[in-house]
């Protein structure tokens, strides 16, 4: 592509992309990074760009921004943003398994095995009752019983 076209295209349709740009995104920056984007990929393109008429490269320029825009809204929602060091929630975790660890201990007459058992096994009550030689609407109530003492707790 000479450097004249690509010059006279952007001098033309630089300041009208971006305003388009700033209405799509609602951010200036980003509009100018889209825009810049895409005058790159016509100079990459140069032939097929070249090719085209003035109307046609203009529309190919809006799409182009479009569909960039549209790509790096997709690569955000699979990004994810650390806000603690790894090291860190490591550590945090193993604090919450060691608190909650000591909380059901305290809980009384076997409540806290019985809770375990239940919401970090996935026993159902029956097969908690086989387990420890109980009833299974024994294990309900001390279930009831665990919620109470440790909703207490935690309050």
């Amino acid at each position: 592509m000479e450097a004249k076209t690509i010059e006279r295209v952007y001098q033309k349709y630089h300041q009208e992309l971006v305003g388009w740009c700033v209405g799509m995104t609602g951010n200036p920056v980003t509009a100018e990074e889209l825009v810049q984007e895409a005058f790159l990929r016509a100079m990459l393109h140069e032939e097929s760009f070249y090719a085209l008429k003035e109307p046609q490269q203009r529309a190919w320029l809006y799409r182009t921004i479009k569909n960039s825009y549209v790509d790096r809204i997709r690569r955000a929602r699979y990004e994810t943003v650390v806000e603690k060091f790894p090291q860190m929630q490591k550590e945090q975790e193993e604090m919450k398994v060691t608190e909650w660890k000591s909380l059901l201990e305290s809980l009384p007459d076997r409540e806290g095995l019985i809770f375990a058992l239940r919401y970090l096994d996935g026993c159902n009550s029956r097969q908690i009752g086989e387990l420890l030689q109980i009833p299974p609407g024994t294990v309900r109530s001390k279930l009831s019983s665990a919620r109470k003492h440790l909703r207490d707790a935690l309050q």
